[in-house]
């Protein structure tokens, strides 16, 4: 869901005292780490702050909720409770319905709303907006500290807003509130702690310098380095029209089985400050900083024929060129009105013939909406394309999951949106790389095309078996289930070594997905002392 409270972060009144160390170094692995199987990923290895000689590697993974293939949600505990959040790629805050929230969004929600008796408000509110001009919603409420564990990997005195107002669809569709996944600059509740402690700062150093005390949840365990690489991987399932699918979501490595050589990886979109970016901080002033997961697109196809672009104009802003939004928080695919107007007149003639009309076309007539991303093409699969029209009728659907948005402006320069059937259809991985110097280890993405060769068979053998089912496509409901899995990769027993410039590579430590890995004695005591100490000083934060 795109996140449509400012884009571009205030800018701040006061200079650190003392510089965070640039991340630099390719951590060592101890000698057992070596032996395992290992995964080359083309980025360089970079040593996060504050990493002991001796640390716990962890990676975790949890399935995902899934709501009519609108909202994706992943189960996760906050303070005490344990709750489902909806899982958002397109903004970057945590936000939780507390108890204290009265407003028809909530009263009518079957969401667990999160107990507020272990929430530590530091005096400062929010009020996030989300959506774009035309489906907007927001969520206001205090913001506090709390512990936070997702995916099995616990993280004390996380930022969080506990929200008492909000008209947002997310707590209606079986979710109590949003995980977002994005960069801190995008980030209000960061932005919210740092005006509250640092007294309004004018300059972003206090700002980024504390990503690793009060940025959003994963970017945190990249931070303080909990987990092993600098990344999380997404998968979503589909529980309408065909059923099936595996929806998870992966903490600090790639998800088992999945290989890098099957995997594109473009640069994610840096954003100036003259564009609405981060401004960069005295100690990294030469630094350009991501704002959202955005990525270029090279062209749209439409059924194997190359769509032309769009004549649309940006709004304030020149020569954006095309990129596009991934973001697990949006139900549909989004794009610029000309182009969505061409895509809804060749599939129906009904919208061919008024525009006033629905997108109508047959139900089992495939169609493939793909997207040029890094030179290879990666499709929708034709059965995330249709909707059905009505219920009882499987005959004719609609092309409703795609839609005009907004032109690329300042502070969204992308032309295109690519929600839930985008992902249903593609393995996409983020990868946050450095996240004080980006340009040490820059962030990207990843894609992985999961469309079978006979997704369009598969589409009018769904349609085939929905006619003879009295018209009812087949459906399910899936709660956010609560078991996850943490996998130890290991205790770095050495120091990191220098970082190496000339090398493309690196080695990331691959192991078995059968349940969580027993822990060493040495790596236990570590992991248990850090939470520990955390735990202890929260209120003192």
């Amino acid at each position: 869901m795109y996140t449509a409270s400012w884009c571009t972060l205030l800018i701040f009144s006061s200079f650190v005292s003392s510089l965070p160390v640039q991340l630099s170094g390719r951590r060592a692995l101890a000698e057992r780490d070596v032996q395992k199987k290992g995964i080359v990923l083309p980025f360089r290895r970079n040593r996060r702050v504050g990493r002991r000689a001796f640390q716990e590697v962890l990676a975790g993974s949890i399935g995902l909720g899934d709501y009519a293939d609108m909202y994706y949600s992943v189960s996760a505990q906050v303070g005490n409770t344990t709750t489902a959040l909806s899982l958002d790629t397109g903004s970057s805050d945590l936000w939780v319905m507390s108890d204290a929230c009265r407003t028809e969004s909530c009263t009518k929600s079957t969401s667990t709303a999160y107990s507020t008796s272990s929430f530590s408000p530091i005096g400062a509110t929010v009020n996030l907006t989300y959506g774009d001009s035309t489906t907007g919603t927001y969520a206001a409420g205090p913001v506090g500290l709390d512990a936070v564990t997702l995916a099995g990997l616990m993280m004390p005195n996380q930022v969080l807003a506990a929200i008492n107002d909000t008209d947002n669809s997310a707590v209606s569709g079986g979710s109590a509130g949003i995980m977002g996944l994005g960069f801190p600059a995008e980030s209000s509740v960061q932005t919210a702690v740092i005006n509250a402690k640092f007294d309004n700062p004018r300059t972003t150093d206090d700002f980024v310098s504390n990503i690793a005390t009060y940025g959003p949840l994963v970017t945190r365990l990249v931070m303080t380095g909990v987990i092993n690489e600098p990344m999380f991987a997404i998968t979503l399932q589909r529980d309408t029209i065909d059923v099936g699918g595996n929806g998870q979501l992966t903490i600090g490595q790639l998800p088992e089985g999945v290989l890098n050589s099957s995997i594109t990886w473009v640069p994610v979109r840096l954003y100036s400050p003259e564009n609405g970016g981060l401004s960069p901080p005295a100690f990294a002033s030469q630094e350009v900083y991501p704002l959202r997961w955005e990525v270029p697109l090279d062209n749209v196809f439409l059924d194997n024929k190359q769509l032309a672009g769009s004549t649309q104009q940006p709004n304030g802003v020149s020569s954006p060129g095309l990129s596009a939004l991934i973001d697990t928080g949006n139900s549909i695919v989004r794009g610029p009105q000309d182009v969505v107007h061409n895509i809804l007149s060749t599939v129906s003639p009904a919208y061919a013939a008024n525009s006033n009309s629905k997108a109508t076309f047959p139900c089992a007539t495939p169609h493939t909406l793909a997207f040029q991303i890094g030179g290879q093409t990666f499709p929708i699969d034709p059965r995330d394309f249709p909707v059905q029209a009505q219920a009882g009728n499987t005959s004719t659907c609609v092309a409703s999951n795609i839609v005009a948005t907004d032109a690329p402006a300042h502070g969204a320069l992308f032309s295109w949106s690519l929600g839930d059937p985008f992902l249903k259809s593609n393995l996409v991985v983020f990868y946050y790389g450095n996240l004080t110097h980006p340009s040490v280890d820059p962030p990207r993405i990843g894609f992985m095309s999961m469309v079978p060769h006979n997704a369009s068979a598969a589409l009018q053998t769904a349609v085939s078996s929905a006619q003879q089912n009295g018209g009812v496509f087949a459906s399910t409901v899936q709660a956010a289930p609560t078991a996850s899995s943490i996998v130890d990769l290991g205790v770095s027993t050495k120091a990191p070594t220098p970082y190496d410039k000339t090398s493309q590579d690196r080695t990331l430590a691959h192991s078995s997905p059968s349940g969580t890995a027993p822990r060493s004695t040495l790596s236990r005591f570590w992991y248990i002392a850090v939470v520990a100490l955390s735990l202890l000083s929260r209120h003192a934060v």
